[in-house]
């Protein structure tokens, strides 16, 4: 009866440790699983800098190739003008 019982725990003991591996296994893989799609993610968004790097670079080149060249002309802040700066910072922005 003795040997019974020590068979019994054996055999709870190894039931135990498989249920124990396939949860950890499953646990596994997902955890794998989303870290490859952020991988992924993280990938495609550095790509996408990338490229909006080399966008802004050349709308920079654009738009200093097409820019007229102006005289600058020295103007004169008057007490109204600068009134209105004065009440323009003190509107909230939204």
């Amino acid at each position: 009866m003795n040997e019974l019982n020590v068979g019994v725990l054996n055999i709870a003991s190894l039931a135990i440790s498989l249920v124990v591996l396939v949860v950890g296994l499953v646990l596994w893989f997902f955890v794998n699983r989303a870290s490859s799609r952020a991988n992924e993610q993280v990938a495609l968004l550095e790509e996408l800098l990338d490229q909006q790097k080399r966008q802004n670079a050349l709308l920079r080149r654009l738009c200093e190739a097409n820019e007229p060249e102006v005289e600058k002309k020295e103007t004169v802040l008057t007490a109204e003008d600068d009134e209105e700066d004065n009440f323009v910072r003190l509107v909230a922005e939204r």
